[in-house]
């Protein structure tokens, strides 16, 4: 992996299931359930996955870049006029923060570190 470049694209959906049952049919593409609320896909030319929300989906796709080091990479952001939307927090695989840009689009930043 390489850092600053997109690595990850992540969608909102209702119904996990629904959405991984479309995709499979129309695209092909499989996936690998991360617990009740998350589904990664590939087969699709990038990586990505679903998380299940409740709240209605304004702008349903994430981009996710990647970076090694997260505390340099934030401070970045921030110093260029970024803002942090959510903190750096683990998961499953790594850990991420997200950010907005000037001009609000919201992206995230993970690593593997």
């Amino acid at each position: 992996m390489k850092n600053n470049l997109i690595n990850y694209v992540e969608f909102k959906a209702k119904d996990l299931q629904e959405v991984k049952t479309f995709y499979s049919k129309v695209f092909g593409w499989t996936f690998t359930d991360y617990g009740p609320d998350y589904t990664a896909f590939s087969n699709s030319g990038l990586e990505g996955g679903f998380e299940k929300t409740g709240e209605k989906i304004v702008n349903g796709a994430l981009i996710v870049l990647y970076h090694d080091n997260l505390e340099d990479i934030q401070q970045k952001v921030v110093q260029a006029g970024g803002s942090i939307v959510k903190d750096i927090f683990s998961f499953p695989g790594g850990r991420r923060f997200h950010f907005e840009d000037p001009s609000g689009n919201e992206l995230a930043i993970w690593s593997d570190k």
